[in-house]
């Protein structure tokens, strides 16, 4: 069973139907001198979702995030932000985004709770209930009153969140959130992102190496290489994918599990079939039912590190 399953579309399509993307890339190239670093990107990035941003070192990620968020300009083509041109109308677009590009950075001689106050006076849309809101949400509140020099990496990372969070953003921008984390605090800093996209309806556009975070953490990626699109995919998705159900091999009993289930085939002494995650079960419940032992049940599965080595010819990475 590959657990990735492809997107409905072709990868430089845009998606049409349903809630329009918060993002949309429209033929986006970054030219530096005579150097192309991103070549005609189109690119819908859903609502509602975390959505990975991967790519071997040199593929133009860190690029992309900062044409996404003004730090560069693109040569040609666009990137619209909840329907607002970064290009043209790059205050209305912007106003709808958190990020945080590489680390977050804080005023270390302030709080915690200071240092949000202090970003809040620059927008007009941020209450103090507001901020207290997000230090709750975040976690923070044992330490929120503490100076951030005596913060560790992972409060830092989930400090800078907040304050990505504060004005409520349709689009937030994670560069490398988990750079650095242990593994508590890269649990912790994946589980906040979920329950932000389901309280607060925020899409999360977050680029990074580790590859088995990115498969816990994402609903789709889509993946880059010398600054072209190469594949858009959804993690885990619902369409019918291979397993393999260990049984007794007896050639009779392989042939009246196939004839009870319908199909499916005999593989390296296992017999493989074609389901859904549904499916799972009544397989299961109908084999035990006609007195055919069943030891395992498994997916048949490669991880996204082998198929984005397989995608990308095994680049570094990064």
């Amino acid at each position: 069973m590959d657990i990735l399953e492809k997107a409905p579309t072709e990868p430089n399509a845009p998606r049409t139907g349903g809630e329009p993307p918060v993002v949309r890339f429209e033929r986006a190239v970054k030219r530096i001198g005579r150097k192309t670093i991103i070549e005609g990107l189109t690119l819908d990035v859903p609502s509602g979702q975390v959505f990975g941003f991967l790519g071997p070192n040199g593929s133009g990620k860190t690029t992309t995030i900062r044409m996404m968020t003004g730090l560069m300009a693109p040569s040609s083509g666009d990137i619209m932000i909840c329907g607002h041109s970064i290009v043209r109308e790059f205050e209305r677009a912007i106003s709808k985004v958190g990020a945080i590009v590489e680390n977050p950075e804080m005023y270390s001689y302030l709080s915690g709770y200071r240092n949000l106050l202090q970003y809040a006076r620059m927008r007009s849309d941020v209450s103090k209930e507001r901020v207290d809101e997000v230090v709750r949400f975040m976690g923070l509140q044992n330490r929120i009153h503490d100076k951030v020099s005596t913060y560790s990496l992972g409060m830092r990372q989930r400090l800078g969140v907040a304050q990505a969070i504060l004005h409520k953003p349709k689009l937030l921008i994670l560069d490398e959130p988990t750079n650095g984390l242990d593994p508590q605090g890269i649990r912790e800093l994946r589980d906040y992102l979920r329950t932000l996209t389901r309280e607060e309806g925020t899409t999360v556009f977050v680029s990074s190496h580790l590859l088995s975070e990115m498969e816990l953490m994402c609903d789709s990626v889509a993946i880059i290489q010398a600054g072209k699109l190469i594949d858009v995919r959804e993690l885990h998705g619902e369409a019918d994918t291979e397993t393999a159900i260990e049984t007794e091999f007896d050639v009779a009993r392989i042939e009246e599990a196939l004839d009870l289930l319908g199909g499916g085939e005999i593989r390296g002494g296992r017999l493989v079939i074609r389901t859904n995650r549904e499916g799972i079960a009544d397989i299961n419940t109908r084999l035990v039912q006609a007195g055919i032992p069943v030891y395992g049940i498994r997916p048949l599965t490669r991880s996204l590190e082998d198929q984005f080595l397989e995608m990308t010819g095994g680049g570094q990475i990064v």
